[in-house]
């Protein structure tokens, strides 16, 4: 198994083989918290104005994300991971538009198949490759806001690699999360950062292997983009 770990759309545009879109800060590890609190599906949407337009077409659908870190104007939630963590989200769909890691997935057209990562599904996400059995995984690093790489996405990458080479064993996570706490998870802390990049956040961002799913992209009659929940043994 062949692995590449690159970064932001560029990184994105190069990737082949299974591709793993990884945003850990936090647009996967809010997509993962929707399908663990019942959301049936997810449309994760690079540009703003058609996320806007499918949802004055489905006003039933929840709208979701962020640009500049802050919650849309008309969206029902921010790209926050502690919004949705208590709601019931059974049964519901839910358009999704952020600056970095839906911009990843338009941008990975040469990709076999399409993975959503973070810290909270990573292992999961790993099992799942493994049983695709591929030549080929690109692990690509969303950054922030597809502007430069940050630790968060790196450090995900570095142990989704490390679980399919069987060497996580000796992955610290207790330092890592550290790590991030005094590095590029700093504006969690930040006390005029909380309406929108509030503390919680940063610690369900930062829970390791919290679920046993992974999520793979795939696209509906329409040909629209489209998240869906898939295990170790699930073709799709």
């Amino acid at each position: 198994m062949q692995i590449t770990i690159d970064h932001l759309t560029a990184g994105a545009a190069r990737a082949e083989g299974v591709t793993v879109i990884i945003d850990v800060f936090r647009a996967y590890t809010v997509e993962s918290y929707a399908f663990a609190r019942g959301i049936e599906r997810i449309y994760p949407i690079a540009d703003l104005d058609a996320a806007y337009a499918l949802k004055a077409a489905h006003p039933e659908y929840l709208l979701a994300g962020e640009r500049g870190m802050k919650q849309g104007a008309g969206f029902d939630f921010g790209n926050s991971p502690s919004q949705i963590e208590h709601l019931d989200l059974s049964g519901k769909r839910l358009i999704h538009t952020t600056s970095a890691g839906t911009q990843g997935i338009a941008a990975a057209s040469h990709a076999d198949v399409i993975l959503l990562g973070a810290l909270v599904n990573a292992r999961a996400t790993a099992e799942y490759i493994r049983s695709l059995a591929p030549e080929k995984v690109s692990l690509i690093c969303m950054g922030l806001e597809n502007r430069r790489p940050t630790q968060e996405d790196t450090l995900c990458a570095a142990y989704i690699q490390a679980i399919l080479q069987g060497t996580d064993s000796v992955f610290d996570k207790e330092k890592a999360v550290d790590l991030l706490r005094r590095g590029d998870g700093q504006r969690f802390f930040i006390p005029e950062n909380q309406p929108y990049a509030p503390e919680r956040d940063f610690y369900l961002c930062t829970e390791f292997d919290q679920y046993d799913f992974a999520l793979r992209v795939e696209k509906d009659a329409e040909g629209r983009d489209y998240t869906q929940l898939v295990r170790a043994g699930m073709r799709k």
